[in-house]
């Protein structure tokens, strides 16, 4: 199977907060990088509000939906205190998220498959409200039939595991981790799931993931905010696209 079109690239604009709260202080700040994200090509804006609020914070989201013209997409954990939140800025997408407070990030999927219920309760308000809910899963088959069940319209399929062996050079089991989230992206594609990927891609790596066929979106934040801090975010963000576009033979 052939790519299919243009991918879309949503950006991640948490370290960008990251790097405002080390001082305490009002800059850099979020909605300026997300719309030269907007202004570079960038087809969606990401941003994690944790519980611990670390970088993103309540009016960072509130700030970035009035802001940006392009989609916002919420990344949170599922909890009470959460969906509040989501119903009162009522974004384009949700993406829920695993989320432990001493983790430095996301360290794997969401089980889906063993908490169904509260997670399908969870997410009927927020299709009720309009936001497309994505899972952020592993490429385990079980996860992805579970959110086909509970309803969720969009899986995210981890690409940190994947990342991490590319980096340490562990090319044959970085192999295996890419034959396995393929074959995630086929099965959740046949359940009509739409299919996103996402966590530690770089310029080195994605193009892989990029050429998936059922992969629509990426979402990409970490690396590229590094590289601004050297060629700006508008060019890391454009590198990025072409990197992509040439993934899908564009």
């Amino acid at each position: 199977m052939q790519p299919s079109g243009k991918l879309r690239l949503g950006i991640n604009i948490d370290h960008v907060a990251t790097l405002r709260n080390a001082r305490g202080s009002a800059w850099p700040d979020p909605l300026r990088a997300a719309l030269l994200a907007e202004a570079a090509g960038a087809d969606g804006i990401t941003a994690h509000l944790r519980e611990d609020r670390r970088h993103i914070r309540d009016a960072d989201m509130a700030a970035l939906k009035a802001g940006i013209g392009i989609p916002l997409n919420f990344e949170c954990a599922a909890t009470d205190e959460m969906q509040a939140i989501i119903l009162t800025i009522r974004p384009h997408a949700v993406c829920l998220v695993p989320e432990r407070r001493e983790e430095r990030t996301t360290e794997g999927g969401l089980d889906v498959a063993g908490d169904e219920a509260r997670l399908a309760a969870f997410i009927a308000p927020l299709r009720d409200a309009g936001c497309r809910v994505s899972m952020f899963i592993g490429h385990d088959a079980r996860q992805i039939e579970a959110s086909a069940r509970i309803g969720a319209a969009v899986v995210e399929l981890h690409t940190g595991h994947y990342s991490d062996l590319h980096a340490e050079g562990r090319m044959a089991e970085a192999e295996a981790e890419l034959a396995a989230l393929r074959k995630a992206a086929a099965f959740a594609a046949s359940l009509g799931l739409e299919v996103h990927a996402g966590h530690g891609l770089t310029y080195d790596n994605v193009a892989p993931i990029a050429a998936m066929p059922q992969v629509m979106e990426l979402n990409i934040g970490h690396f590229l905010i590094g590289e601004a801090v050297f060629i700006g975010l508008g060019p890391a963000i454009e590198d990025m696209r072409l990197r992509m576009d040439q993934a899908r033979g564009l």
